[in-house]
């Protein structure tokens, strides 16, 4: 039956101690990379021929667990599992992720006791997710040389299935011990370098998601400000892995050099050595964008994201400026139709938006009863269509229907992929227009109040990240963001 074994994983050695088998797991991944560096450097020079590899696998890390060690009710949410088995996955880049796989195996073994085991999974490493470079300025002939000597990605081995709660193993094989496999993660961080323009090691573990440049200027400041401080921060990192180091030299080091173009979704990093800084992403306009950075996104891990945009107010009574927190969203934009069905309800995380609230009160210092009249909780509609006015009376129609309170095009994919690929969101909008009422996105419509509340909106964010990680972290994975046969990584 499925579940029952370890599958093709080879060598496989037990540890009952969380760091010997991470110390493990780091050998074996940097001799396979060195295995298919130096198989690299003796292509480069002209031996082309095909030659066998032994060492160039992913290593697999795998428990199993009887009826009698499974755990009833174990906190965190994560690191524990439900189902005796066997359980194992793939696993890439132990130095990127060294503190999160340390944290999985720790709850683990404390959780279900020991041994974990560690070997050589089946799957070898694509040379492209070694050395990025290796197929770059290749003529024909070489690249089909590369084919025959190397292994290269392949699309049929990378999908979400264990993220979609679709994936079935095979007879012999394990349940699936985290939600992404290693090519699928050696993919994402590839893709997240190149529409970001940032290395993902310096991603935080909270972000914030935003459409508009002008949160970018005010959070450049607002990272000035903080390194010239005495607090935990240890750098800012613009595209182009330009690093701007603390005034007394401590933390990273300056260096790097901004991009002459940007990339299409800048990431800048206001980091800490623990990771729980805060990321702050341009992902430009609509749902398409919000999808494909949260799909990469989502295999580092974040504690949270969080989408600061503009919106549509829907409501005579809302005023340019008024913020909204989402509880609820009317899935319009499609893109993620084929990845989560739109009958499966996205539900808001009760930790994230009593965050928010409380950082509206914190920053805007509005009394109970003004909190009623400038922040609304309710649903917002996202659309796949910028456009949308022009078929007013239809949509008029269903935004009625639905209770709809505003419109934008990206806070349902961010919320969808949230629930989906189990990373806690929330989503605080700025009304920026009126279109319902006359009140267009046009420059001139923009009033005092409107420029006040813009000003404050990405504090307001900042400010919701620091109550959630000084209200504990652990406590934002909730359970509803867990499926019937959850795997035990977080």
């Amino acid at each position: 039956m499925p579940g029952t074994g370890h599958g093709n994983a080879s060598q496989l050695q037990p540890f009952d101690s969380a760091e010997a088998a991470l110390a493990h797991i780091e050998a074996l991944y940097q001799r396979a990379c060195e295995s298919v560096r130096v198989r690299h450097r003796r292509f480069m020079a002209g031996e082309h021929e095909p030659e066998p590899m032994p060492d160039a696998f992913y290593p697999y890390v795998g428990i199993e667990i009887t009826a009698d060690r499974l755990t009833a009710n174990a906190r965190p949410t994560y690191g524990s599992l439900r189902k005796s088995g066997v359980h194992g996955t793939t696993v890439t880049r132990p130095d990127l992720f060294h503190d999160y796989l340390l944290e999985q195996l720790t709850l683990l073994i404390d959780n279900h006791g020991g041994p974990v085991h560690v070997g050589l999974s089946g799957q070898p490493i694509p040379l492209p997710f070694v050395i990025e470079s290796a197929t770059a300025d290749l003529d024909p002939a070489d690249l089909r040389a590369m084919e025959r000597a190397f292994y290269l990605p392949n699309l049929a081995d990378i999908d979400d299935r264990i993220a979609n709660s679709t994936y079935r193993p095979r007879p012999g094989h394990p349940f699936p011990l985290a939600l992404f496999d290693a090519p699928r993660i050696d993919l994402a961080l590839q893709r997240l370098a190149h529409y970001t323009g940032t290395d993902p090691r310096y991603f935080q573990g909270f972000v914030l998601l935003t459409n508009y440049q002008r949160y970018v200027d005010d959070f450049s400041e607002h990272a000035e400000a903080e390194l010239a401080g005495d607090n935990a921060y240890t750098g800012f990192i613009a595209p182009g892995d330009a690093v701007t180091g603390r005034p007394d030299g401590s933390g990273l080091a300056s260096g790097g050099q901004a991009p002459r173009h940007l990339p299409p979704m800048p990431a800048y990093h206001l980091a800490r050595a623990d990771g729980l800084g805060v990321t702050l992403i341009n992902i430009g306009m609509g749902p398409s964008n919000a999808k494909t950075i949260t799909d990469h996104l989502a295999v580092l891990r974040p504690h949270c994201w969080l989408m600061i945009g503009h919106c549509g107010g829907l409501r005579r009574s809302q005023q340019l400026g008024d913020y909204v927190l989402a509880h609820g969203y009317v899935r319009e934009d499609h893109v993620l139709d084929q990845d989560l069905p739109t009958w499966v309800p996205i539900p808001p995380i009760a930790e994230v938006q009593l965050g928010l609230e409380q950082a509206v009160t914190n920053v805007t210092g509005l009394s109970s009863r003004e909190m009623k009249d400038r922040l609304r909780t309710g649903t917002v509609a996202s659309t796949d269509n910028r456009n949308w006015e022009f078929r007013f009376d239809e949509l008029y129609e269903r935004f009625s229907q639905s209770r709809a309170i505003a419109v934008d095009m990206e806070s349902a994919a961010i919320a969808t992929n949230g629930f989906r690929l189990r990373v806690p969101y929330g989503t605080l909008l700025c009304v920026s227009d009126k279109p319902m009422h006359g009140e267009l996105k046009l420059r001139s419509m923009a009033n005092a109040f409107y420029r006040t509340r813009v000003a404050q909106h990405l504090t307001i964010g900042l400010e919701t990240i620091r109550l959630l990680r000084e209200g504990g972290i652990a406590d934002l994975h909730s359970r509803k963001l867990r499926s019937f046969d959850e795997p035990a990584f977080r």
